[in-house]
């Protein structure tokens, strides 16, 4: 069975089709369950599909005025949100008989502006490391990453045009990365997270997918009511910094012939270089990677904290050992690197540029095989998810056989337009 099928219309085209006339917000919705009846037995993204609901919802749109900027456009949600009457697992046999009463604040945020809820997509096991059974429509074989699994082979197989993401480490950027989409982290506390399960609190983001920046942007504004979209870009939007950051060491061959080719292809473009801004910053992020792991485990372990005492035996071994790394975490060194993390976020605020952009790797590599058991390593984004800066992969590498990798766009804290607009015309540079 194929695992790939003619794009449906994205979310910017099924927008206009509707509010022109042409297409109806039902017609919209059959689609897609169709491509999903099709396609999701060879792929595995989704936790449940809500066709009768989505039905309805499209139904009603079709016979009321326009209710906002998504009107009929459909979503596919992590599993780790809040639905209302929708599996609420998070990824986990602890929660596997548990049912939403509510939505969580953005999918109710998504309602209102006229979104389509398709259905809950997998996650890994709350949003953590351990490989969930989602398969990658854009390399067989191979894992789509995670934690994001589901949202991003739903978005790369044609299932949905957008779909919820978080990342907490590297949940959107790298899953992106590994199935050839767009992937959108916005600013740290630009979506509000209320209703989504967390795990560290300091880092957890709620963004998106989709298969075009300008859906993201589309789907960014709509979900946090600041200004995302920009008219067509005519020439570079800012001089670029390329930063290839202490997570060099761990860029694996394909990643690292792919990376010094699209060096040289932007130079080949003509375009305007700058030395990276963060560039400044090495050494005081030489342990970005090792802060970041700490508190993360830290934070998961109280965000766990029921589970854990529950029902311990049924969580993974990995999972586990995470957070009781997190509990034995000295109170001092906690509180050490609390100081140092809001050291960090301030500096990159005082010091850097307001319009600062700079690109860097998605990921280590291409997606690993399936028989490695991992999500693949997120060396690359932990950085950004530490200090909650704005990051975009777009989908401009692959390795010698074909297999996607991409390009991370990434901006000071509040540029999350400007990072959206350099993606924006970098795909368009490179016709993507």
């Amino acid at each position: 069975m194929t695992t790939k099928t003619d794009a449906p219309l994205s979310a910017l085209e099924t927008r206009k089709a509707i509010a022109s006339g042409r297409l109806t917000a039902v017609a919209a919705v059959e689609d897609l369950l169709a491509r999903i009846a099709a396609l999701e037995p060879a792929i595995g993204a989704w936790v449940a599909v809500d066709a009768e609901g989505a039905r309805e919802t499209a139904r009603l749109l079709d016979q009321g005025p326009e209710r906002g900027p998504l009107h009929g456009t459909g979503i596919g949600v992590k599993d780790i949100f809040a639905v209302k009457g929708l599996p609420w697992r998070c990824g986990s046999p602890i929660w596997a008989a548990r049912d939403a009463a509510f939505d969580a604040s953005s999918v109710a945020i998504a309602r209102r502006a006229g979104g389509v809820i398709l259905g809950k997509t997998v996650t890994t096991e709350f949003a953590g490391y351990k490989p969930s059974a989602t398969l990658n429509p854009a390399a067989p074989g191979r894992t789509p990453g995670g934690s994001s699994s589901g949202s991003a082979a739903a978005v790369a197989s044609g299932m949905v045009p957008l779909a919820f993401g978080s990342q907490t480490s590297g949940s959107i950027i790298r899953p992106a990365s590994y199935c050839g989409v767009v992937g959108f982290k916005p600013g740290f506390d630009t979506i509000d997270t209320y209703g989504m399960a967390a795990f560290a609190r300091s880092f957890d983001t709620v963004g998106v997918f989709a298969r075009s920046v300008g859906d993201v942007a589309f789907a960014i504004e709509a979900l946090s009511g600041l200004p995302m979209t920009a008219p067509d870009i005519g020439a570079q939007p800012a001089p670029l910094g390329l930063f290839r950051s202490a997570a060099w060491a761990h860029a694996e061959p394909a990643m690292i012939a792919a990376w010094e080719a699209f060096e040289r292809d932007l130079q080949a473009a003509g375009v305007a270089l700058c030395d990276a801004a963060p560039s400044a910053f090495a050494p005081e992020l030489e342990d970005a990677l090792s802060l970041h792991a700490r508190i993360m485990a830290a934070e998961a372990a109280d965000a766990l904290a029921y589970e854990t005492t529950a029902a311990p035996e049924l969580l993974s071994e990995g999972l586990a050992r995470q957070l009781a790394g997190g509990r034995s975490t000295p109170a001092e060194k906690r509180a050490d690197d609390y100081r140092r993390l809001r050291h960090l976020r301030a500096g990159f605020i005082e010091r850097l540029p307001a319009d600062a952009v700079w690109l860097s790797p998605s990921s280590t590599g291409p997606a690993p095989r399936l028989e490695e058991n991992t999500t693949g390593n997120p060396a690359f984004n932990q950085t950004w998810s530490l200090l909650g800066l704005p990051s975009c992969s777009i989908p401009l590498l692959s390795d010698a056989e074909g297999r996607p990798m991409g390009v991370q766009v990434t901006g000071t804290m509040g540029n999350d337009r400007g990072v959206l607009a350099v993606a924006d015309w970098l795909m368009r540079l490179f016709a993507r």
